[in-house]
């Protein structure tokens, strides 16, 4: 009889049979050679002396590095395991099968190489010191799952160190999806996305970025709610992150709670958990969106959202319109990674989320206002557009 497992935090007894402890024993991935080592000769091709030659080209011309090493198609997946899904922080070693099925989804729908780096660091220093160390062994970097408003100035530093793509797609990814989303919710319902008024509940990363990304795709207004409630100028307990975004959204100058902001809106966007009460929800305007995206339980369960909404999107495979990060991570870097794109630029997110959106413009319904992760046109498109975006914005070196 095999053995029991026991979880070091709860002492609770782990099944050794099932089905999600099974799949993840031993891993999820494995490092695989692309060239065959069956002789002295292939030996001597693959490793010393031949691979000396190879050196000594890349130490003369250093961009060779890109066509001689798997450099131009690995990602290194980051994170330091302070908000990993819906765990909080659990630490690095506790991340690490998060980011092991991030490396194995950059495969399966985007064809690009992925390493899980799990950093026993939370310093913002250390991160970035450790990152721009690590660079030299691959063509972009993905961060993963660290914490707000952590992320923001790690990004930014990275982004500034290095000439390599950057991409929190905490952040980007899901906003991303959630513009591509919106623009089919309205496109669907004969409405135009800069006559919505957009709030947005949860000002961390995903928050935030979702709301930048509406602002420039031209959203009537958008309001961003914490805690403490709306986010907005007169508040005098923002951080600078926060207090960034209070200048670029809230035109109609609501205060107050979310509630508050949910009268008449057009569209909620959850991205913070918790429970929005029924009745803030029916004092939405008619015919809204409502994308409640928090896992596993959503913001507002589609059951009443439904009652309200002419459009209900979730965060869950098990309801339609899953607003999912692996419809734009792949392709994104994919595309970057294509043409050696020395950063993601805005144009190119935007670039993303328009061809992410037009993949199902003739099968548009309530819904299906995205597509599936598993439709197999998705890729391909971001990965286009994103590669084209990149040469028009002048940041590809191919």
């Amino acid at each position: 009889m095999a053995a029991e497992i026991i979880h070091p935090n709860t002492q609770d007894t782990v099944d050794p049979v099932d089905a999600v402890f099974a799949l993840h024993r031993g891993g999820k991935m494995e490092i695989r050679a692309t060239v065959p080592v069956r002789d002295a000769d292939d030996l001597s091709l693959a490793y010393t002396p031949g691979v000396a030659k190879v050196c000594t080209a890349i130490a003369e011309q250093p961009e060779l590095v890109n066509d001689y090493t798997w450099k131009s198609n690995v990602v290194a997946v980051v994170t330091d395991g302070t908000a990993v899904l819906g765990l909080g922080d659990i630490g690095p070693e506790a991340s690490l099968p998060v980011m092991e099925g991030k490396a194995i989804l950059f495969k399966q729908f985007g064809g690009v190489d992925a390493v899980p780096i799990a950093l026993a660091c939370t310093e913002v220093d250390e991160i970035v010191e450790t990152v721009v160390r690590l660079a030299p062994s691959f063509g972009g970097v993905n961060l993963e799952d660290i914490s707000a408003p952590r992320c923001f100035e790690i990004e930014r530093r990275l982004q500034d160190a290095l000439d390599i793509p950057i991409f929190h797609d905490d952040q980007h990814g899901t906003a991303i999806v959630t513009t591509a989303a919106l623009w089919n919710a309205a496109k669907v319902t004969g409405r135009e996305i800069g006559s919505l008024r957009a709030v947005i509940s949860g000002a961390g990363a995903a928050g935030i970025a979702i709301a930048k990304m509406l602002v420039a795709a031209g959203i009537g207004d958008v309001a961003v709610c914490d805690r403490r409630g709306v986010v907005h100028e007169g508040r005098g307990d923002l951080t600078d992150v926060k207090a960034e975004i209070a200048v670029l959204t809230n035109r109609t100058g609501v205060k107050g709670t979310l509630n508050d902001a949910l009268k008449g809106a057009d569209v909620f966007i959850g991205v913070s958990g918790g429970t929005v009460p029924e009745d803030a929800v029916a004092t939405m305007a008619e015919g809204c969106f409502i994308f409640a995206m928090a896992n596993p339980t959503p913001e507002i369960h589609p059951e009443v959202a439904h009652k309200y909404a002419a459009v209900v999107a979730t965060g869950r495979s098990d309801f339609p319109n899953q607003i999912n990060n692996v419809l734009a991570f792949p392709g994104i870097f994919a595309g970057a990674l294509q043409v050696r794109a020395t950063r993601i630029t805005e144009g190119m997110k935007l670039a993303a989320a328009k061809a992410l959106a037009a993949v199902v413009a003739d099968e548009l319904t309530a819904q299906k206002v995205i597509p599936s992760p598993f439709d197999q046109r998705v890729a391909p498109a971001v990965t286009k557009a994103v590669a084209e975006a990149a040469r028009a914005e002048g940041v590809a070196r191919l």
